[in-house]
């Protein structure tokens, strides 16, 4: 977690100036006693001058900065060899080396491969390389596999590439189609050295690029972003690169298309009555460098500080064939989740012990709010070591009862686990720590360049990080270390899943600052705690002053005396501002500067070392964190899917994870990261989501509510509602804050019922979304855009989504707000919308148009897709209980009277589940088939059966062939809805055994 009260304290941190000296060895920085967060005794504070490095400033704000376009040659090709499957060729610098950010290579080679019908791969690497340099530009496929090659020929691709050497070496990719230039370097030199990369494209007028993430943002990128990948332990700040490292993009164009089928481009849409027609292709950048993407209004420019350019196309032409192939070719498919983890879960760091928890879920069972998982952040261990309880706040005695109380109630359990090991105080045997002893003896961790072992501070004090990279390219033991140390913490806590966190690797210092002061431990970080004298959590959410007048007062005096105490004083250097006070590099020949690179990206926290583990840290085998930071959070989720397989034999592992990479989703959910309760952050969920979508990550929730600062009662009522709709459903916040589970305020529990009641109904229909995901690539959640996609007014739609193909959510995310503006796509092409509480047709909207839509505090707008068969389950307050309740179906038709619809069941656990049923519903012509395959055996009946769009009022209604008497059924002319209702006893021995139809005339 990232630490934050208030945005003043933004403000402050990022106004006060950078130590003058970086330091790669112990620190050097004063003694200071503090209480520890988790007992009485003294501990040392790691200086808050530990954790400043260089002054650097980023070279996209630096007037000093070169651009490489004016001062590099560019390369020329040479010795082209072309096949029927692509071809390749050299690549020589084209004039002397620039060495701008670091040292030219002069010899290249460029591939050119049609691997699939819709994908092409452009390799650009130098033509030598030798064990000692060959991670600092090929990425191994141990660690990220690479799309293979296909069958593919050139002259059956979708797209075409060419080049030119005019003035000097370019690329272009066309869509063979339509002649469209997808991507072009043609006017952009190519720039490759040891520590630099540099190519781009034009883009055409007002482009519409998605995902290129991690990054809190809208969801359409716009073209004055420049977005920095480099895996931080930031915050969700607006903007900035934080967690994840995805270098993928999709590229959304609209055309009109003339009588003789010529297209022409358009960006501002006036005219929605015309027809439009759009494409999507996508761009994957396989490395795994810090990378810097400039987005500008006449194109992308992409940099990296090392790798090679490794690129796959993909043509589309619809956003879902893009994220579909990219999942299936390049990073795999998602993980299939078990059923539970759709369930609601409940978290806070600050739950005390094992009984504030029971209460948490007696008080859920109190207020009859369905409540599946209760969660634990780093208040169970002991002194903030992972696999090590607090003996005395969370004991394994007491643990124990409570869990088999919870897991008998069919709830589960989930507590965090961080990333950093504590390396113990040799001089204290008291201190002993077995899992860092066992860790050593596996040459688990990571290294210093002198081959000792590297210490940074974390929250016990000084630790050590696992060292992934080393055990899958070097068989050092750091993974079959970590699954041993899961298995043996399993058998005295038994937890269902595992959350990680501090994934980037975050470090509470620069360099390897505990070498030599281990003695010092426990340590209390550098920086208060919430709730710590200074660090009070004293923020509210906009507007909170309009409802709350004499509490938003007091806090807001409270804010402003903390952060500006009387006795405080603050010196600032008059240089720190000016170019004289920055730190740069220039480019060493024939060595690379890891820790300070000549070209300084945009990273939040400045020098790449701090609060991070430093570039320069070394893994077994002598590899750098320089080249692989930005894997260790994706490593991490591989060896604990490892260690949950052993540890749940058979089943499939549930683990959500802070920091990820392109691949991450086959492994592991994630959740977006510290939010702060504000309306502002509930807004970008959506556009996170949805983005993660394109990532091939669709089990993804936020901490609903917010997670730094104070919620209040309408923000949470919102935010409660709203994430009932994302596959990831989680309340979680900081330590200090207010409580904010759902049963503290009376309108929250009114609103969180109502929107879970429609969740846990939806969760069949979820579950098959997710089998889809699993099977094929399908998206869980989808913007507006992919679904309707000759739409172009739908291209910045992200305050609206879909869950699924047929299920519309239109949230109301303005404080003080009681109505809702939304558009229901694809009117104008027929399209009907049905209102979820209401189950009438909506009428009256046009095209594009923006309708408002009643939304009073406790409701949230739903609709439900014409031409959709949805299947639903009478809810419980757990999934256990709904699991075992009946069936029921919304059967939506549209404006031909058709809809279809899929349903998939299995023992919602397996890994390879024995038995499994597809059901498939067919509606059309006054009828409804259900028709099940597999062999699954489900023994529920159905219950209810709602058919929205039945124009006449029928006279019969038959189930098989034979007549129900009326009061199995009722029609309502008003709304044209067709109900059926105590199905059940017509389905004794289970609903999905054998096909069945409805039929009314």
């Amino acid at each position: 977690m990232t630490l934050f009260a208030s945005a003043s304290f933004f403000l402050f941190t990022a106004l006060w100036p950078g130590s003058i000296s970086a330091q790669y060895g112990p620190s050097t920085g004063s003694v200071s006693l503090a209480k520890t967060a988790t007992g009485d005794s003294p501990a040392f504070t790691v200086p808050p001058s530990a954790d400043h490095g260089m002054n650097v400033l980023p070279n996209i704000k630096d007037p000093q900065a070169l651009d490489p376009q004016n001062v590099c040659p560019g390369y020329k090709a040479a010795n082209v060899q072309n096949t029927d499957t692509g071809f390749t060729a050299h690549l020589q610098l084209a004039g002397p080396a620039c060495n701008v950010y670091g040292n030219d290579i002069r010899d290249l080679t460029l591939l050119v491969k049609y691997q699939a019908n819709d994908r092409i791969h452009l390799q650009i690497q130098p033509r030598y390389t030798g064990r000692e340099n060959e991670t600092w530009f090929l990425l191994p496929e141990a660690l990220v596999p690479r799309p293979a090659d296909g069958d593919a020929r050139e002259s059956g691709n979708k797209m075409a590439v060419s080049w030119s050497n005019e003035p000097s070496f370019s690329f272009t990719v066309k869509r063979r189609d339509t002649g469209d230039v997808l991507f072009t370097s043609k006017g952009k030199a190519l720039v490759f050295e040891d520590q630099f990369l540099e190519f781009g494209s034009s883009l055409p007028d007002n482009y519409n690029l998605y995902g290129l993430g991690e990054v809190i943002h809208g969801f359409r990128l716009g073209n004055n972003l420049t977005r920095t990948i480099y895996a931080a332990d930031v915050g969700d700040v607006v903007d900035a690169n934080i967690y994840g490292s995805h270098p993928i993009y999709l590229d959304t164009r609209y055309f009109t298309k003339g009588s003789s089928g010529e297209l022409t481009y358009v960006t501002d849409v006036t005219d929605k009555a015309a027809h439009y027609v759009s494409y999507t292709h996508g761009v994957f950048l396989r490395n795994a460098h810090a990378q810097e993407i400039l987005l500008r209004p006449s194109g992308i420019t992409w940099r990296a500080l090392g790798g090679s350019i490794d690129l796959y196309f993909y043509a589309g032409p619809s956003a879902e064939d893009v994220t579909k192939s990219y999942q299936n070719s390049a990073v795999g498919l998602p993980a299939m989740q078990q059923y539970w983890t759709f369930g609601y879960h409940q978290c806070r760091w600050g739950y005390e012990n094992w009984t504030v928890l029971q209460d948490v879920v007696d008080n859920f069972a109190k207020f009859e709010i369905p409540l599946e998982t209760i969660w634990t952040d780093i208040d169970y261990m002991k002194g903030y070591r992972d696999f090590d309880n607090d003996p005395a706040r969370y004991s394994y005695s007491e643990g124990a009862e409570f869990l088999s109380k919870l897991h008998t109630n069919h709830q589960h359990y989930v507590p965090i686990v961080d990333s950093a090991i504590y390396a113990p105080n040799p001089e204290n045997p008291a201190d002993a720590y077995p899992t860092y002893d066992r860790g050593v003896n596996a040459d688990a961790f990571l290294l210093n360049p002198d081959g000792s072992i590297y210490y940074g501070a974390v929250w016990p004090g000084y630790t050590v990080f696992p060292d992934w990279v080393g055990a899958v390219l070097n068989g050092s033991g750091a993974i079959d270390w970590w699954i041993n140390e899961l298995t043996l913490w399993y058998r005295k806590v038994a937890f269902d899943g595992i959350w990680i966190d501090m994934s980037e690797v975050a470090s509470f210092c620069v360099g390897s600052c505990g070498s030599g002061n281990l003695t010092l431990n426990p340590a209390h970080p550098p920086f208060e705690l919430p709730g710590e004298p200074g660090n009070l959590v004293l923020q509210y959410p906009e507007g909170f002053e309009l409802t709350n007048q004499t509490e938003a007062a007091s806090a807001s005096s409270a804010m402003h005396t903390q952060n500006h105490p009387p006795t405080a004083t603050a010196s600032f250097s008059s240089s720190s501002t000016t170019s004289s006070a920055y730190f740069r590099t220039t480019p060493t020949p024939g060595s690379r500067n890891v820790n300070w690179p000549p070209y300084a990206i945009n990273n939040y926290q400045g020098d790449l070392g701090a609060h991070a583990a430093s570039p320069n840290a070394t893994h077994h085998g002598g590899t750098l964190e320089y080249d692989f930071h930005n894997l260790f959070g994706h490593q991490i989720l591989n060896a604990t899917y490892e260690a949950l397989l052993r540890v749940f034999e058979g089943k499939r592992p549930f683990i959500i994870g802070r920091s990820t990479f392109a691949g991450s989703g086959k492994w592991a959910g994630h959740w977006g990261g510290d939010n702060e309760a504000r309306w502002a952050f509930m807004f970008f969920s959506i556009p996170q989501a949805l983005t993660f979508s394109i990532f091939g990550i669709p089990m993804f929730g936020v901490d609903t509510c917010g997670f730094a600062g104070n919620t209040d009662y309408e923000l949470c009522s919102r935010w409660m509602q709203l994430s009932a709709f994302f596959p990831f459903y989680r309340n979680h916040n900081t330590l200090s804050a207010i409580s904010q589970e759902p049963y503290i305020w009376s309108s929250v529990i009114s609103a969180s019922k109502t929107a879970m009641h429609i969740r846990y109904s939806l969760l069949p229909y979820m579950y098959t979304l997710f089998a889809l995901a699993h099977r094929g690539g399908d998206t869980v959640m989808r913007a507006l855009a992919w679904e309707f996609s000759n739409e172009p007014w739908l291209a910045n739609a992200d305050r609206q989504f879909m869950l699924g193909g047929a299920v519309l959510v239109t949230p109301c995310l303005t404080q003080g707000a009681t109505t809702v503006d939304g558009v229901f796509p694809g009117v104008g092409n027929g399209t009907i919308w049905y209102d979820w509480y209401e189950m009438g047709a909506v009428t009256g909207a046009k095209p594009g148009q923006n309708v408002t839509i009643e939304s009073p505090l406790g409701h949230i707008p739903v609709f439900l897709r014409g031409g959709h068969v949805v299947p639903i389950q009478e809810p419980g307050l757990t999934t256990t209980a709904s699991r075992g309740n009946p069936w029921g179906l919304i059967v939506a038709l549209d404006g031909a009277g058709r809809a279809a619809g899929k349903l998939y069941l299995d023992d919602g656990e397996s890994l390879v589940p024995e038995a499994t049923t597809w059901v498939d519903f067919f509606a059309k012509g006054n009828s409804v088939v259900a028709v099940p395959e597999g062999n699954y055996v489900d023994k529920n009946p159905l219950g209810t059966v709602t058919v929205l769009g039945v124009k006449a009022a029928p006279s019969k209604v038959r189930l098989n062939g034979k007549d129900l008497k009326t009061s199995y059924w009722t029609y309502s002319e008003d709304k044209q809805s067709l109900s059926l209702e105590k199905l059940g006893n017509q389905f004794s021995n289970g609903v999905w055994r054998s096909s069945w139809n409805i039929t009314w005339h």
